[in-house]
């Protein structure tokens, strides 16, 4: 006879998502992505402009460093949480040949898996539920969503081009201003290329003592600067430590992105809580990396002056050929990015649909930045000159 079928019962349904990821919003490069392998895989020449990431390789005697630490058997262990202490007093050493700042790097010094780890944690690290957290808008998607996973709220400050791009500190009301944890300011500014003189600095530092508010500087682009142009530090400005910290990172400067690599200063007990969540939830830096960071950040710097020749050219040619064809383009001080106004009335979602349909450009539509973004779009300069130069001919010829 044949053996008895045995029912088999369907197993239970798995937990769904939590709530927080039900929460957050696309993340605008991953939606970026899924559009350019669409279009490529039928057949599209897209030339892309789209995401800030260095094309230029990272400094032979950086690379260097890192294959001489890598075979060294001691940094195959667990590093420390808080990072080596030659790295921290690189980076002090550094700051302070740069900005004039003293640095303790036992205490004021704190090593990042790169700067995105430094600020989704420091939002962990100070925020409780439905605390309020300032940051500007369009600006770095890290801080919405670091705030999110918190449990906090978001107040976004708009960034304006009748402002120069610089939030308007005094427009917070005082019943959000007495409920702030933090502050988030990002100068040179992603993704408009904005930049901050001490002035605004002192502006910001004052609010944030008025109301006991962390003061979080997004320092990223300090060193991708042009045309002369110096950036400051937010901790130049004094009493700036009392209640500061700033997040720098050597990605963009060193064309290092992939390394993963950064570090925060200022306020000692302020990165003391950061560093608390950072020793729970990952295992500090690969020692070999902090190695190659070191010769970064303390060898020869010629090389960062050649990336932003080479950056401030490709920014002349895209200029002149949105210019060429009708856009209102200005060339921006600093970063690597081209921040403009869509042209012939289009909003950024048109205007970055038309030029993937009729230029194949890829470039970031504004309002992924946050609402103030919308109605601009903007162009990276990390193509080779080749491809800048291609992508200005196809802008060039597009008519209204």
């Amino acid at each position: 006879m044949p053996a008895k079928t045995r029912s088999r019962k369907k197993p239970p349904a798995l937990p769904g998502p939590a709530a927080r990821l039900k929460s957050l919003p696309p993340y605008l490069f991953a939606a970026i992505d899924r559009k350019k392998k669409e279009l490529r895989a039928k057949g599209a020449d897209l030339i892309d402009l789209s995401i800030g990431d260095p094309d230029i390789p990272t400094a032979p005697h950086i690379v260097n460093a890192l294959r001489r630490a890598a075979g060294t058997p001691e940094n195959h262990r667990y590093p420390s949480y808080e990072g080596m202490p030659a790295f921290r007093a690189a980076a002090a050493g550094w700051f302070k040949r740069r900005f004039g700042v003293e640095l303790d790097p036992k205490t004021e010094v704190l090593s990042l898996i790169g700067s995105k780890e430094g600020i989704g944690h420091m939002v962990l690290a100070y925020c409780n539920p439905n605390d309020v957290v300032l940051a500007t808008e369009p600006g770095y998607p890290v801080y919405k969503i670091g705030t999110i996973f918190a449990g906090g709220k978001i107040h976004e400050l708009p960034l304006l081009e009748k402002n120069r791009f610089l939030p308007d500190l005094s427009a917070i009301p005082a019943s959000i201003a007495r409920r702030a944890k933090m502050l988030f300011i990002n100068y040179p500014n992603n993704p408009t290329g904005a930049v901050a003189g001490l002035g605004f600095f002192e502006e910001a530092v004052a609010f944030c003592r008025k109301y006991g508010i962390i003061l979080c500087h997004d320092a990223a682009y300090t060193e991708v600067v042009f045309d002369g142009y110096v950036s400051p530090s937010v901790l130049q400005v004094p009493g700036a430590k009392d209640v500061s910290i700033e997040f720098h990172s050597l990605s963009k400067t060193y064309c290092m992105t992939g390394w993963r690599i950064g570090f925060a200063v200022g306020n000692a007990d302020i990165l003391a809580g950061l560093g608390a969540i950072k020793t729970n939830l990952d295992s500090g830096i690969f020692q070999a990396v902090q190695e190659a960071g070191i010769a970064a950040l303390t060898g020869d710097q010629t090389h960062v002056a050649r990336n932003n020749m080479v950056a401030r050219r490709r920014r002349d040619i895209l200029v002149k050929a949105l210019r060429d064809g009708g856009w209102e383009a200005s060339p921006q001080q600093a970063t690597f990015y081209v921040w403009v106004r869509a042209p012939w009335g289009m909003t950024s979602a048109e205007c970055v649909e038309r030029l993937l349909a009729e230029a194949g450009v890829v470039c970031t539509p504004g309002s992924g930045f946050g609402r103030s973004g919308e109605g601009y779009v903007r162009f990276s300069l990390t193509a080779p000159d080749d491809q800048i130069s291609a992508a200005a001919a196809r802008i060039r010829g597009m008519r209204r």
